[in-house]
């Protein structure tokens, strides 16, 4: 005949209660330190701390609560093999702050579910306010350049044309081709296509470095909203998740402990 002894309740906690209880609040208080450092120096009006410290501190959320998973499972063996006090003081007791703190990130996280959306969507419209305005940039530097080149070429052809010799020299050095030189001599017969010629010129010009433009400035737009959405969603969902299991374990452990205290 076999029978069972079950431990006596002043018995020591065996070693692998005690383990996991040292490791559990050892990795909690490693996550606070964490969590107290991570957003110093503070700057609650900068945007760009705010989620920064915002995606810091959801990758890092995971680590209290692994904390508190294990400070729970070394109690739960402690209690299994009889070795924990069935009264206790509620206040002295470290899981009755422990779902305080685990109540408290539930939270947290939770608010900053909501909160980093609304800072990254505003931070996005601002990047793009600012592609908005370097392409109006670009495009004002552009039609100024197009300007000095046209008075440049004008002046250069009204050169040519007043002086056979330079044209002469200029097409044997190599500087004006033969088609350029021959369209030099029509102009002297039609001196009104020169302007025409130019303005041609110049529309060509205007209308690829535009298209280059328009084309560099829908790839940037494209590239932040793709960053702001998957930033977005990472991090909303992560935080959401981590506030529904502290608010979980956190709720559910202060019931537990007020209905065993009574």
């Amino acid at each position: 005949m076999t029978s069972s002894v079950k431990p006596a309740d002043n018995a020591p906690a065996p070693i692998a209660a005690l383990a996991l209880k040292v490791v559990g609040g050892i990795t909690i208080l490693a996550g606070l330190v964490d969590f107290i450092i991570l957003p110093l120096p503070c700057n609650l009006a900068d945007r760009q701390w705010q989620i920064a410290v915002t995606r810091a501190l959801v990758e890092r959320g995971i680590v209290p609560l692994v904390g508190i998973a294990l400070l729970f499972a070394g109690y739960w063996i402690e209690s299994y093999v009889g070795a924990g006090k069935r009264r206790f003081n509620l206040l002295l007791d470290s899981r009755f702050w422990t779902c305080l703190l685990s109540s408290f990130f539930g939270l947290f996280f939770l608010i900053l579910t909501f909160i980093h959306p609304n800072n990254v969507q505003q931070q996005s419209r601002e990047a793009l306010s600012r592609l908005e305005e370097q392409a109006t940039q670009a495009e004002t530097q552009l039609e100024q350049t197009l300007s000095q080149q046209l008075t440049q070429q004008r002046g250069q052809i009204d050169a040519l044309l007043q002086n056979e010799d330079l044209l002469n020299q200029a097409l044997s050095s190599g500087q004006v081709s033969e088609e350029q030189a021959a369209q030099i001599q029509e102009f002297r017969s039609n001196p009104g296509a020169v302007d025409e010629f130019l303005q041609q010129q110049a529309s060509q010009a205007q209308t690829q470095a535009q298209t280059e433009i328009g084309t560099r400035r829908e790839e940037a737009v494209g590239s932040v909203r793709r960053d702001a959405l998957k930033d977005s969603i990472r991090i909303s969902i992560s935080s959401l998740l981590l506030a529904v299991g502290y608010a979980l374990i956190g709720w559910t452990g202060l019931r537990r402990l007020l209905s065993i205290n009574r």
